[in-house]
C-alpha cells in the first residue's frame, strides 16, 4: 500500500537517543535509533508492521503549505 504517514524524528536529551513517532497511530507510536539514520529505520520498520496490524487505517496527516505564514 501506498499511504503517506508521518515520522517525526527528534533528539530527546533525557534519552540521549533519536525518537521516532508515527503521529497517525497515537501517542505510543514510538521507536528510537543512536544515529538519526537508525531512528528513520526503525520508523519507517514500525510503520510496515502499524499498517499491516491497524484496521482501519488512520487517515495519512498532510502537510499544508498555505496555511503556513512567514514572519
Amino acid at each position: 500500500m501506498n499511504a503517506h504517514y508521518t515520522i517525526l524524528i527528534q533528539w530527546s536529551e533525557a534519552d540521549q537517543a533519536y525518537i521516532a513517532s508515527l503521529p497517525e497511530f497515537g501517542p505510543y507510536a514510538l521507536t528510537h535509533g543512536a544515529t538519526y539514520e537508525e531512528a528513520l529505520k526503525n520508523g519507517q520498520e514500525a510503520l510496515d508492521l502499524l499498517m499491516e496490524e491497524t484496521v482501519p487505517l488512520p487517515h495519512p496527516q498532510a502537510f499544508d503549505v498555505t496555511h503556513r505564514k512567514v514572519a
